[in-house]
C-alpha cells in the first residue's frame, strides 16, 4: 500500500484505541455518578464521545450506514453535555436539575432537525448552539481560573478543558463546511489522531486523581480534609499574618481583592497562598474565602439597631462587594433570604440587638 492507502488502517487502529479508552473510562466514571454530578456528566460525556467516534467512522458507514443513526444522534449532544461537565467540575454551587436534561434534550432536537429535516436553517441553529454551548465552557474555564484554589482543577482548566473545547469546536466548524463527518481518508485520520489524544489525556487525568476527583460535592467554606496535617512554623506564621490581613486590617473591604493583590500584601508568591488557604482553610475558591468575611459583616451590621436606617447598598458597599446585585446574590444563597428580610428578622420587635456572627471565625486554621 502507497499514499493513502495505509490511512485506513492508521484510522481504524487509532478510533479503535480511543473507543476502548472511552468506554472503559464511563464505566469507571460512572461509578460515582450517584454522589457526583461531574462524574455522571463526564461518564455521559465520554459515552456521547464513543458514539461519535462510530458515527464518524468511514468503514463502518459503508458497511452500516444505516444501523448508525443512533450513535449519530447520541453524539448530536457532545457540546451540551461538555458544558454541563465543565460546569459540574468548576463551580462549586453546581447542582443537577431537570433542566440539565432539557437543555442537552434541546439540543439533540436541534441536531436531529437538522440532520433528518430538509430546513437548513434548523442546520444553522444547531451549528449555533453547539458552538456557544463550547464558548461558554471555555469561558467558565478561563474565567474562574484566577479564583480557583485548588491546583489540580486550575491546570485541568488549561491543558484539558480548553484544548478540547478547541478540538471540539475545529470538528464542528470543519462540518459545517463538509456538511457532515469527514469520510476523506487524510481528514478522518487526522480526526481520529485528535480524538485518541484527547481521550488518552482524559483517561490519564481521571485515573490520576481516581482517589478524590469525583468526592461529593460540598460548599466551598465548609469543603476541607478530615485528617489535616500538622502545619509548619512558617506555614503558622504565613495564616496568622493572613489572620491578620483579614480580620484586623480587613482586607476583605477592598472591592475586587484577588489572589495577586493579597500575596502582594502579605509579600508572598501567589502560589503558596492559593496553597495555604486550599490546605490549610480547605477553600475551594479565592471569592467564596473573601465572601465569607464580607458577609459576616454585612450580617453583623443588618442585625445592628443602631445601623437600622443605613441603606442596604451602603453595607453592602462598605463591606466590599462592588454593586448591590452580587451581594444580593450571595447573601440569599448564604443565609437564604434577601438582605432585608434578614434584617427585619434579626431586629424583630423587640429591638434588642442579637449576637453577631463572629468575624474572626471565617478563615479560621484548622486546629493543629
Amino acid at each position: 500500500m502507497t499514499g493513502h492507502g495505509f490511512l485506513p488502517l492508521i484510522d481504524a487502529g487509532l478510533r479503535g484505541g480511543a473507543l476502548s479508552l472511552l468506554l472503559l473510562l464511563a464505566l469507571f466514571i460512572l461509578g460515582a455518578a450517584r454522589r457526583s454530578p461531574a462524574a455522571l456528566y463526564g461518564g455521559l460525556l465520554c459515552l456521547s464521545i464513543a458514539a461519535y467516534v462510530v458515527n464518524s467512522w468511514p468503514s463502518l458507514h459503508a458497511l452500516c450506514g444505516a444501523w448508525l443513526v443512533p450513535a449519530a444522534v447520541f453524539s448530536m449532544g457532545i457540546p451540551a453535555l461538555f458544558l454541563l461537565y465543565a460546569r459540574a467540575n468548576f463551580d462549586d454551587d453546581f447542582t443537577a436539575s431537570w433542566r440539565d436534561g432539557a437543555l442537552w434534550l434541546a439540543t439533540v432536537a436541534l441536531g436531529c432537525g437538522c440532520a433528518f429535516g430538509p430546513a437548513r436553517l434548523v442546520c444553522l441553529v444547531f451549528q449555533g448552539v453547539q458552538l456557544l454551548w463550547i464558548a461558554l465552557a471555555i469561558r467558565l474555564a478561563l474565567a474562574g481560573r484566577a479564583a480557583d484554589l485548588v491546583e489540580e482543577r486550575r491546570r485541568f482548566r488549561v491543558v484539558l478543558v480548553i484544548a478540547a473545547s478547541s478540538y471540539s469546536a475545529a470538528i464542528i466548524v470543519l462540518e459545517v463546511s463538509l456538511h457532515g463527518p469527514a469520510f476523506d481518508p487524510l481528514l478522518s485520520a487526522a480526526t481520529a489522531a485528535g480524538l485518541f489524544l484527547i481521550t488518552f489525556a482524559i483517561a490519564a487525568w481521571e485515573l490520576s486523581l481516581a482517589a478524590g476527583r469525583f468526592a461529593p460535592a460540598q460548599p466551598a467554606r465548609r469543603a476541607a480534609p478530615a485528617e489535616p496535617p500538622e502545619p509548619s512554623a512558617e506555614e503558622r506564621a504565613l495564616l496568622a499574618r493572613l489572620r491578620q490581613a483579614m480580620e484586623a486590617e480587613k482586607a476583605y473591604r477592598e472591592a475586587g481583592l484577588a489572589v495577586a493583590g493579597l500575596a502582594a500584601r502579605l509579600e508572598i508568591p501567589e502560589y503558596r497562598l492559593r496553597r495555604l488557604i486550599n490546605q490549610r482553610l480547605g477553600q475551594r475558591n479565592f471569592s467564596s474565602f473573601v465572601n465569607g468575611y464580607r458577609l459576616a459583616e454585612a450580617r453583623a451590621a443588618l442585625a445592628d439597631p443602631a445601623q437600622a436606617e443605613v441603606p442596604v447598598v451602603t453595607i453592602a458597599l462598605d463591606a466590599g462587594f462592588q454593586s448591590l446585585g452580587p451581594f444580593n446574590r450571595a447573601f440569599k444563597a448564604e443565609t437564604g433570604m434577601t438582605p432585608s428580610d434578614y434584617r427585619r428578622r434579626r431586629l424583630g420587635a423587640s429591638g434588642n440587638r442579637p449576637p453577631a456572627s463572629p468575624i474572626s471565625e471565617i478563615g479560621k486554621p484548622f486546629p493543629g
